[in-house]
C-alpha cells in the first residue's frame, strides 16, 4: 500500500515483521490512511535516493551507516561522559585526599558542598535541553560546555574555605547539568527505538567506568603526589582532572557531528537515509530546522502527557535507590582497611555494573523489551540493600556492594531509553521530557548526602518496579487500540505523542 513505502523496500526480517503482522499493519494503515485524508495530511513517501535502493542494498547501506555513526558519535561522547562524572564525583575521593581536613569542613559542611552541586545540576537542565533543541548544533554546543565545567573543577583546587567550595560546587552542577540529558536527546536524533536502548547503555557506561578510574586515579595522586609543590593531593586531583577535561573537549569539537540533516560528514545517499530511517520507525520527521523548536510549546505538550510523570516516578525511585553510590568510598571505608584499599576495592563494583549494562540493554533492544530488563535488576537491587542493611560482617557486606551498582543501573540505562521510546516526537517534547525526568530523578541526591539510610533502598526499589508496571499496563491498552485502528485517545492525544502517520505504518510503544 502507499502509506507503507518504507516497509514494502525492506525484508519482512529485517525489519521484524512476519506475515501476520504485516497485514496487520496493513489493516492499521487502511484506518490510518482515512484518518490522514480526514486531517488533510498526505501519506509521506521516502526520499529519491532511498526509494530506489533494493531492499539487500537498503539493508547493507543502513548497517555501514549505523556503524559510521557509532564511531563518530559514541566513544567521544563516552569519553566525555567519563570526565563529566569524575568533576562531579571526585570530591569523595577527595575527602579521602585531606579536603576536610585541610578546609575544616564539618561533617555537615562537607555533605552540603556534595549535595549543592545538585541543585544547580537540577535548575538548568530543562532550559539546556531546550536551548540545544533549538540550536540544533550540539557538535559546538556540548564541547563549549565541557570547557567551562573543566575550567570550574580545575578551579576546586584553590578553594580556601566552606563558601569558596560551595560556590564552585554549585556552579559546576550547573554547568554540567547540560551534558547528560543533552546527549539523550542528541542519541534520540540519530538512533531508531530498537537500537537506542544499546547505545544509551553505551553512553551510561561512561558513569560506571568514571567509578572504576576514579578509585584508581585517586589511589595513584593520594599515593604519588601529596604534598609535591606544596600541594595536598585533594587539590591535585581537581587539577589534574580538570585539565584532561579541557583537552577533550577541544578534541570534541572535531568529532562530534550535529543532527542528521546538519552534518557534513554523511553522503547524501547516508543524510536522506539517516533522516528517513527515524521518520519511518515513529511516522514524522524529527529535527528539521531551529525554526521550527519553540522553547515552551515543547514543555507543555510533555508536561501535560501521563507517561511524562509515571516515567518521572520510575526514574526518581531508581536513581533514589541508588544514591549511596554517591558516598560510595566512605561506604566501602566502612570495612576497615586503609584509604588506599578503600580507593581499589570501590573499582569491581563499577567493573560488574558496566558488564551486567551491556548485556541487559543488548538484550533488551535485540527483544524490543523493556519492562522486565527494568525491573529483574531491582529485584537484585532489593536484596543488596537487605543484605547491607541487617549484617555488619565484612563478606557479606562487600557481596551486597558488588550487586548495589549492577542492581541499580542495569535496567536505569533501560528505563533512560524508555523515555524516548514512549515519547519520541515532536523533538522539543521529547528534549524537555529526558530534561525534566532527569532532573527530577536527581533531586534525590541534594537530601540522600544528609540523610539516606540502607533501608530505604527497598523501598525506591519496590515503588520504581510499580511505576513500570504501571506504565506497561497503559501502554498494552494504547497498543490494543492501535491495533484496532482507533484514535489513540487519553494521554497520547493531550501530549501529542503519536502522530496518525505512524499508527497507519504501524507504530507501536515498546513495551
Amino acid at each position: 500500500m502507499s502509506v507503507l513505502p518504507a516497509l514494502q523496500l525492506r525484508k519482512p526480517e529485517i525489519q521484524g515483521f512476519d506475515a501476520d503482522d504485516r497485514l496487520n499493519v496493513e489493516h492499521a494503515s487502511d484506518a490510518g490512511s482515512l484518518e490522514a485524508s480526514k486531517s488533510g495530511r498526505l501519506p509521506r513517501e521516502a526520499p529519491p535516493l532511498v526509494k530506489h535502493l533494493t531492499a539487500i542494498e537498503r539493508h547493507d547501506l543502513e548497517i555501514k551507516l549505523v556503524r559510521k555513526i557509532d564511531i563518530r558519535l559514541l566513544p567521544m561522547l563516552v569519553l566525555m561522559y567519563i570526565m563529566n562524572y569524575l568533576d562531579r564525583n571526585n570530591i569523595a575521593a577527595a575527602r579521602l585526599a585531606g579536603l576536610e581536613e585541610e578546609l575544616n569542613l564539618s561533617s555537615t559542611q562537607y555533605l552540603t558542598a556534595l549535595s549543592i552541586l545538585f541543585v544547580g545540576y537540577l535548575l538548568m537542565q530543562i532550559p539546556s535541553n531546550l536551548f540545544l533543541n533549538k540550536l540544533g548544533k550540539p557538535a559546538l554546543y556540548l564541547p563549549t560546555v565541557m570547557i567551562i565545567w573543566g575550567v570550574i573543577s580545575a578551579a576546586t583546587a584553590g578553594a580556601q574555605s566552606f563558601g569558596g567550595l560551595i560556590a564552585i560546587r554549585f556552579f559546576l552542577g550547573f554547568v554540567e547539568a547540560a551534558y547528560f540529558p543533552g546527549c539523550l536527546f542528541f542519541l534520540s536524533s540519530w538512533y531508531t527505538r530498537k537500537e537506542l536502548g544499546f547505545r544509551t547503555a553505551i553512553l551510561y557506561s561512561g558513569s560506571l567506568l568514571s567509578g572504576a578510574f576514579s578509585g584508581l586515579i585517586s589511589a595513584g595522586i593520594t599515593n604519588g603526589l601529596d604534598g609535591a609543590k606544596g600541594l595536598r593531593a585533594w587539590r591535585w586531583l581537581f587539577i589534574i582532572e580538570g585539565v584532561i577535561t579541557i583537552v577533550i573537549a577541544f578534541a570534541a569539537y572535531l568529532f562530534l557531528p550535529n543532527f542528521p540533516r546538519t552534518t557534513t560528514w554523511l553522503t547524501e545517499n547516508e543524510r536522506q537515509l539517516a533522516i528517513w530511517r527515524l521518520d519511518e520507525d515513529i511516522g514524522e520527521d524529527d529535527w528539521i530546522g531551529s525554526e521550527q523548536q519553540t522553547f515552551f510549546h515543547g514543555m507543555k505538550l510533555a508536561f501535560a502527557d501521563i507517561k511524562m510523570w509515571i516515567l518521572m516516578v520510575l526514574l526518581f525511585c531508581n536513581v533514589a535507590s541508588g544514591t549511596v553510590t554517591n558516598l560510595f568510598p566512605t561506604v566501602v571505608g566502612t570495612l576497615g582497611y586503609s584509604n588506599i584499599i578503600s580507593l581499589l576495592l570501590t573499582v569491581p563494583p563499577y567493573v560488574l555494573g558496566v558488564i551486567t549494562t551491556f548485556v541487559n540493554a543488548w538484550h533488551a533492544d535485540r527483544t524490543g523489551e523493556r519492562y522486565f530488563h527494568i525491573t529483574l535488576p531491582l529485584y537484585f537491587a532489593v536484596i543488596a540493600f537487605i543484605i547491607a542493611a541487617s549484617t555488619t560482617t565484612t563478606a557479606p557486606r562487600y557481596v551486597a556492594m558488588m550487586m548495589m551498582v549492577p542492581g541499580v543501573y542495569t535496567g536505569y540505562v533501560v528505563a533512560l531509553a524508555w523515555i524516548s521510546n514512549t515519547l519520541p516526537r515532536p523533538p522539543a517534547k521529547r528534549a524537555a521530557a529526558l530534561a525534566a525526568i532527569n532532573a527530577v530523578s536527581n533531586a534525590s541526591s541534594i537530601y540522600a548526602s544528609y540523610m539516606y539510610p540502607e533501608s530505604a533502598g527497598p523501598r525506591y526499589a519496590f515503588i520504581a518496579i510499580c511505576s513500570a508496571t504501571f506504565l506497561r499496563f497503559i501502554l498494552v491498552r494504547l497498543n490494543k487500540k492501535l491495533d484496532r485502528g482507533e484514535t489513540v485517545e487519553g494521554a497520547v492525544v493531550m501530549g501529542e505523542g503519536v502522530p496518525g502517520e505512524a499508527a497507519s505504518k504501524g507504530f507501536r510503544f515498546v513495551l
